[in-house]
C-alpha cells in the first residue's frame, strides 16, 4: 500500500459522506494543528489541536446549521501546500435563512499530517443568514 499524496489526504476530507470526511480529517490532523477561521466568519479565530478544532468549528457547524455542506470544485497542490476552492451552503437554524458562500482553504502538511488550515470566505453571505 502506497502512502497517499497530500492532495489525496485533503480530498478524502471533503469527498465522502460527512461522517467519513470527519473521521478522515481527525486521522490526519497533527496534534498541534492550527485551524484559522476567517475574520467575519461566525467562528473566526485560530483553534489549536483536534479537540479545539472539533469543538470550536465542526460541532458548531453540525448543531447550528441544517444541511451544511462544503463542496469543493477545484484543488491545487504544491508540495506541502494544498488549496481547496468551493462553495459552502446551508440553512442557519435560528433564522431559517439559507446561504451559499465561496471559500478557499489553504492547508499545509508535514509528513502526511495537516499542520495548518487557513480559511478565506465570502463572510458577508454567511452573515446575511445569521
Amino acid at each position: 500500500m502506497s502512502t497517499p499524496s497530500n492532495l489525496e489526504i485533503i480530498r478524502a476530507t471533503y469527498e465522502g459522506p460527512s461522517e467519513e470526511n470527519g473521521k478522515n480529517l481527525l486521522a490526519v490532523l497533527a496534534p498541534d494543528a492550527a485551524w484559522t477561521e476567517a475574520a467575519g466568519f461566525p467562528y473566526a479565530g485560530t483553534y489549536v489541536g483536534p479537540e479545539q478544532i472539533v469543538a470550536g468549528v465542526f460541532h458548531r457547524l453540525g448543531t447550528e446549521w441544517e444541511s451544511y455542506q462544503a463542496k469543493v470544485h477545484t484543488y491545487l497542490a504544491d508540495g506541502d501546500n494544498v488549496a481547496a476552492f468551493g462553495v459552502y451552503s446551508g440553512i442557519y437554524r435560528r433564522t431559517g435563512k439559507a446561504m451559499t458562500a465561496t471559500f478557499a482553504h489553504l492547508y499545509r502538511l508535514k509528513e502526511g499530517k495537516i499542520v495548518s488550515m487557513e480559511q478565506f470566505v465570502d463572510s458577508h453571505m454567511v452573515q446575511q443568514a445569521l
